[in-house]
């Protein structure tokens, strides 16, 4: 049941998803603020017009202000340009450094988005915050037994965390780190839309925004060569490729510029493309393969720092998992691992799964819903 004065603060990105977010919200009768907040800041990436230079997150405020006064709510600015710095870019560039892929969304939405955003939302008085993100969550109904005339809340679970309708388009993998608390003071009004359905509703609204692309890339930071991103921020040694017997076929310029799976090396002289399937971060050396090579494939993998979001459940658990965004359901057993390290579990895929990459994400789901997910070792 909607509480009509409820107040939502609706984080405004500029794009299509969260405008239309916004314009639910005030259709199902909620109290909207709008909330652009600025994550990053680089006037060298900026917006250069007759030798002055914009922030580079000018065109999306700018956007956001004109669907909010489209929609009739008003429109707040935030900074949260040392978080997201301390808790996202420094955390990339520290994985990057000792040869590991992070994942920065991830971290932004369990830091940033619905950790500082979320704080300063209940600060300024709101209820709740909502955002554009592809997913849902399901307020699971209490249980109770009479003791004493007195209820005693079996429920441990309160809210899940659900598969959107869009699966293509579905954000939960991002969504995997949040906790109970967070998913009790957010909403997600386009998680039971598709991006087709989305982009008619913006029509409907008649908002600026209905035919704007999406924005890809790094969270905030935007499309970017992630190699001409990361050099000057972290330590990259040049270095040797090995093939898989150890037989030098060319040279690396740093490890932290490459990924597990990445082809195109530029090698020459084996007639067929190489992969990366690995590396050697104690002598500094990659090691590539050809695509059909059993080391490109992994039966099994470490994953550590496991968030379940609801309760921890029991092992051996028989799931699904998924080792990066949007690829499909995989099936798998999780074990847990006797560890003196808390949040380590042992994952055995059904099919070989290729190009696992330590430092990204292995996230479960059960029937419809995510239960969490941890970093592959």
């Amino acid at each position: 049941m909607i509480k009509k004065q409820e107040k939502i603060l609706v984080a405004m990105s500029g794009g299509v998803d969260s405008s239309v977010a916004a314009a639910l919200l005030i259709e199902a009768g909620y109290d909207v603020t709008g909330m652009f907040a600025v994550n990053y800041e680089d006037k060298e990436q900026g917006i250069k017009n007759k030798e002055k230079i914009y922030s580079c997150w000018l065109p999306d405020y700018q956007d956001a202000l004109r669907v909010a006064a489209k929609i009739g709510i008003p429109l707040i600015r935030l900074d949260f340009v040392k978080e997201y710095k301390k808790f996202v870019l420094d955390y990339m560039y520290k994985e990057y450094s000792t040869g590991r892929t992070p994942n920065p969304d991830v971290m932004c939405n369990k830091f940033v988005k619905f950790g500082f955003w979320l704080k300063a939302a209940e600060k300024l008085g709101f209820d709740k915050i909502a955002t554009g993100h592809y997913a849902t969550v399901r307020r699971n109904k209490e249980k109770g037994i009479r003791n004493n005339e007195n209820v005693k809340k079996l429920l441990l679970t309160p809210y899940s965390l659900l598969l959107s309708k869009d699966t293509n388009k579905d954000q939960t993998y991002f969504l995997h780190q949040l906790n109970q608390k967070q998913l009790g003071k957010v909403l997600f009004p386009i998680g039971d839309y598709t991006k087709d359905e989305v982009r008619k509703l913006a029509k409907k609204f008649n908002l600026p925004t209905a035919n704007k692309e999406e924005s890809m890339g790094i969270c905030f930071v935007g499309e970017v060569n992630m190699k001409d991103f990361l050099k000057g921020k972290v330590k990259a040694k040049a270095g040797v490729i090995v093939d898989v017997n150890g037989t030098i076929v060319g040279k690396h310029t740093g490890l932290p510029f490459y990924t597990i799976g990445e082809r195109g090396l530029g090698l020459s002289g084996s007639g067929r493309p190489y992969f990366v399937i690995g590396k050697n971060i104690k002598k500094n050396q990659l090691v590539v393969g050809f695509d059909d090579d059993p080391a490109l494939f992994k039966k099994e993998v470490t994953v550590k720092n496991v968030n379940w979001i609801g309760q921890t459940p029991k092992f051996p658990l028989k799931c699904q998992v998924r080792m990066r965004h949007r690829q499909e359901l995989q099936n798998c057993v999780v074990k847990k691992i006797r560890s003196k390290e808390q949040g380590i579990i042992n994952v055995v895929f059904t099919k070989p799964q290729r190009a696992v990459t330590p430092g990204q994400f292995a996230v479960f789901y059960l029937k419809g819903e995510c239960l969490g997910g941890g970093v592959v070792k």
